[in-house]
C-alpha cells in the first residue's frame, strides 16, 4: 500500500492542507479550512488512512481530540529533524552538515529545532478546542519534509541503517500522538481516595500558607529537639546550620548522610522530610492544579532525554509515588492492567551484543538468576550487581571486584559496553539499535583534553571517564528507548484494530519500561495478548529473530499500588 503524506500548517484563516504523493510530492491545489471545519476535514482524510506531516503534533492534535477526531499516522517534524540533525546514521548528509548553521530567519534550510515540543497551556486542556496554532506555513512544511526526505534517501542501506532510522523516524512520530492521546485521555484518579491519602499522613487540608498539622508537629519537635525555636526545616541552610550547633556534621540533608548520626532528632527529620515531599509534589495543590473530572492529566516530552527517553512537563507523571499510588484506581466494570518489561535493559545488551551465552542464561527464566548459575556460584544479588555495574559504568566496590569474573563469562557483552565507553572517552559519539546518537562533547570538553600539567591532565583523565561512563550506558538505554516506542506503537495498533470488536482498551500511562491499559473487564484477556505480542514484535522490528526474550510482567489490578 502506497503511502499519502497530507501536509497541515498554519494559515491566517486556519489551516492549509496539501495532499502529497508516496514520495512527498505535493499534489494538486492546497486547500484552506476555517478552523471550525478542520475536525471534519481531518476525519474524511482519515478515511483513507494518510500519514499527516506537521511541525508538531501538539500544535494540531489535542484540539482535534477534543473534536473527537483521531488520527492513525504522523511525521512529526519538528522530533523528526531533531533525530536526523544529530544521527550519526545520517551525519555526512547536507541536512545535517546545515543542522548547526540555521536561524529561524532562513528559509531555505532544514528547520530543526528543539527537542521538546510545544505544548499548550495546561490551563487550556479542559476548554474548548483551541485555535490554529501559529506556526510554519506550508511551503515551509513542505521543504522541510523534502529536506527529511532526502537525508534519508542519502542513509547508507549498509547493516540496514537507513531502515533503522526510517523505523526511529515513525516511531518517535507515533509516540507524539500516543503522548497526546494519554494527556487526553487521563490517567483513572480519584480525588476523594487521594485526599484521604494526604488526611491519613498528613492531617487535615491546611489553611493556605500554613502547614499541615503532622508536619507542624514534626517541626515542633525537631525545634525542641535541636534547641532552635526559629527552625525552619523546609530551609536546607537553616536546617544544616542547627543540626551543627547540635554536634551533627554533616554537609547535606540527604538521608544516607542524616542516617549516620544517632542524635535523637534525626528520626523525626527523616519522617518530616518523607511527609514534606509527599505535601509538596503531591498534595491538595496538586491535586487541585492536575486532577479534573476523575482524570490526572499529565503533559508529556517524547524525546525529553537525549537518550530518546520520555520526561514530563509539569504533574510529575513520570515520579508517582507509591504513597499515592492508591488513589489511581480503575472506573466499575474496568481493570487496570500494568505490565512492564523485565530486566529490559539488561536484555537489549544482550542482543547488542550478541552474546549468545548470556542470551541462554536469559532464556525462560530470571536473566540475572541465569547468569548467577553460569559463573556466579548461583548468588543472584552478586550477579545483578555485576552486570548493572558493567551497563553504568560502576568499576570500584563491589561492582568492580566482580567485573572480572563477569567479563571471563560473557567477554562479548561486557567488551561492548566498554567499546562504547572508550569512544566516550575518546570524543566520539555513540548510537542507538535504530540510530539516536549520543551529543558530540564540547569544545570546553576538547580543550579540557589537551592540558599539559600533571594536575590538569589527572583531571582531564577524570572528565573523559566520565564521558565513558555516559556512552557506555547512553547506547544501552537509547536501544531500551527504541524498544519501548515501538512496544508503544506495536500496542497503539492493535488496540485500535481490537476497537471495531468491542474488546479494547485505553493507553493511559507510560514509564519508561511499564505501559498501563484501562479497559473493561471483559477485554482484559485481549489486551493482555496485544501488549504481548506487541512485546514480541518490538523485539523482531529491533533485532530480527535472534534468540534473546524480551518478556512482560502483566498485573491485572484495580488500582495502581496493587501491581507491585
Amino acid at each position: 500500500m502506497v503511502t499519502m503524506y497530507v501536509f497541515l500548517a498554519s494559515h491566517p484563516d486556519g489551516a492549509a492542507i496539501q495532499k502529497a504523493d508516496g514520495k512527498g510530492h505535493p499534489q494538486g491545489e492546497p486547500q484552506v479550512v476555517h478552523t471550525g471545519e478542520l475536525a471534519d476535514v481531518v476525519r474524511g482524510f482519515e478515511k483513507v488512512r494518510p500519514r499527516w506531516v506537521w511541525h508538531r503534533t501538539q500544535d494540531w492534535y489535542p484540539s482535534l481530540l477534543e473534536a473527537g477526531v483521531e488520527v492513525e499516522r504522523c511525521h512529526d517534524l519538528s522530533l523528526c529533524g531533531a533525530i536526523l540533525a544529530h544521527s550519526a546514521f545520517s551525519a555526512h548528509t547536507l541536512y545535517a552538515q546545515n543542522a548547526d548553521k540555521l536561524t529561524q530567519d532562513d528559509d531555505t534550510a532544514p528547520q530543526v529545532r528543539s527537542l521538546v515540543p510545544h505544548s499548550p497551556n495546561q490551563g487550556l486542556l479542559f476548554d474548548g478546542p483551541l485555535a490554529a496554532p501559529e506556526g510554519p506555513g506550508l511551503e515551509l512544511i513542505s521543504t522541510e519534509f523534502a529536506a527529511q526526505q532526502r537525508a534519508l534517501e542519502e542513509v547508507s542501506t549498509e547493516n540496514g541503517n537507513r531502515h533503522r532510522l526510517r523505523l526511529l523516524l515513525a516511531a518517535e512520530s507515533a509516540s507524539a500522538i500516543i503522548a497526546t492521546e494519554m494527556q487526553h485521555t487521563g490517567v483513572p484518579w480519584r480525588s476523594a481516595l487521594h485526599e484521604q491519602i494526604l488526611a491519613e499522613n498528613l492531617g487535615p487540608r491546611p489553611l493556605p500558607g500554613h502547614r499541615p498539622a503532622k508536619l507542624q508537629d514534626l517541626c515542633d519537635e525537631l525545634r525542641g529537639l535541636l534547641g532552635t525555636p526559629t527552625l525552619n526545616p523546609d530551609s536546607p541552610q537553616d536546617l544544616i546550620r542547627a543540626l551543627h550547633r547540635n554536634g551533627i556534621e554533616v554537609k547535606s540533608t540527604r538521608q544516607w548522610e542524616l542516617q549516620e548520626s544517632r542524635h535523637p532528632a534525626i528520626e523525626p527529620l527523616l519522617t518530616y522530610k518523607k511527609l514534606s515531599r509527599l505535601h509538596t509534589a503531591n498534595g491538595w495543590a496538586w491535586l487541585d492544579a492536575w486532577v479534573d473530572n476523575g482524570r490526572f492529566h499529565p503533559e508529556y516530552v517524547v524525546g525529553g532525554v537525549v537518550s530518546g527517553r520520555w520526561a514530563s512537563r509539569g504533574g510529575g507523571a513520570l515520579q508517582i509515588p507509591r504513597q499515592v499510588r492508591g488513589a489511581v484506581r480503575a472506573d466499575p466494570g474496568h481493570k487496570l492492567i500494568v505490565a512492564d518489561a523485565s530486566q529490559l535493559e539488561p536484555r537489549v545488551l544482550v542482543a547488542l551484543a550478541q552474546d549468545t551465552r548470556m542470551a541462554e542464561a536469559a532464556r525462560g527464566k530470571d536473566l540475572y538468576a541465569g547468569i548467577a548459575a553460569q559463573g556466579f556460584g548461583g548468588d543472584r544479588a552478586k550477579a545483578k550487581i555485576a552486570l548493572l555495574g558493567a551497563i553504568y559504568g560502576a568499576t570500584t566496590g563491589e561492582s568492580g571486584r566482580l567485573m572480572p569474573q563477569l567479563a571471563k563469562t560473557y567477554p562479548r557483552a561486557v567488551g561492548f559496553v566498554e567499546q562504547a565507553a572508550r569512544d566516550g572517552e575518546a570524543g566520539k559519539t555513540v548510537t542507538s539499535r535504530l540510530g539516536r546518537s549520543s551529543p558530540p562533547p564540547s569544545e570546553g570538553w576538547f580543550r579540557s583534553q589537551r592540558s599539559t600539567t600533571a594536575e590538569e591532565q589527572r583531571r582531564a583523565d577524570a572528565v573523559a571517564r566520565s564521558r565513558g561512563r555516559f556512552t557506555r550506558n547512553f547506547v544501552v538505554q537509547g536501544s531500551a528507548a527504541d524498544w519501548a516506542a515501538c512496544w508503544l506503537a506495536e500496542l497503539r495498533r492493535r488496540l485500535r484494530a481490537m476497537r471495531a470488536e468491542g474488546a479494547s482498551g485505553e493507553l493511559v500511562f507510560f514509564l519508561h519500561d511499564e505501559v498501563m491499559v484501562h479497559a473493561p473487564e471483559h477485554a482484559v484477556e485481549h489486551c493482555v495478548r496485544a501488549i504481548e505480542d506487541a512485546a514480541a514484535a518490538a523485539k523482531e522490528l529491533l533485532f530480527g529473530s535472534i534468540p534473546v526474550e524480551f518478556p512482560v510482567s502483566v498485573a491485572v489490578v484495580d488500582s495502581y499500588d496493587q501491581a507491585k
